[in-house]
């Protein structure tokens, strides 16, 4: 059996503050805790968005970030991109360009937690676990703002995002 992931709890200025297990800040419906979230952008400026699997713990068969995870306690923002970005998408960020469209929290910016959002340029369909996702489609942001109003469902934060950086 798995050991329960960690995460780190912050304070205001994203400063830590102690931890406590990742089922159990759900459980509590807490937000100070970290993390990261990335968009592919292919060059007619369409987004790689995935949709999970039907058996994830949160948010089942929902449209999701090109790469999205939780920073484990004692990790930084970028070793969880790096981390997650391999293990959902088997790409090595240490090897091609990337940009932070932004860091953001639920005070100011009404997202689930405090986060990272990066950004890949990229024509190329990533190579995804298939136990993290099920399909993808190539989408421009009005067009996946359009299937969530037509009642396609996706993580919470998914819409904040595109109308934070691509609107």
């Amino acid at each position: 059996m798995q050991q329960e992931e960690i995460l780190d709890l912050v304070n205001e200025n994203d400063e830590v503050i102690g931890n406590m297990p990742r089922n159990e800040v759900h459980a509590k419906r807490l937000h100070n805790y970290r993390v990261i979230n990335c968009f592919i952008k292919n060059s007619e400026g369409k987004l790689w968005i995935p949709r999970r699997q039907k058996n994830k713990r949160l948010f089942p068969s929902a449209l999701d970030m090109s790469v999205g995870g939780h920073v484990s306690s004692g990790e930084t923002y970028e070793e969880a991109f790096i981390k997650e970005a391999s293990e959902e998408l088997n790409i090595d960020v240490t090897e091609i360009p990337y940009k932070i469209l932004g860091k953001l929290n639920k005070q100011n910016d009404g997202v689930s937690a405090f986060m990272t959002v990066y950004e890949i340029e990229s024509n190329n369909v990533p190579n995804y676990n298939p136990e993290d996702f099920t399909e993808y489609y190539w989408l421009t942001p009005q067009e996946i703002l359009e299937r969530l109003d037509s009642g396609d469902i996706s993580k919470e934060d998914l819409p904040r995002l595109l109308k934070k950086f691509y609107k």
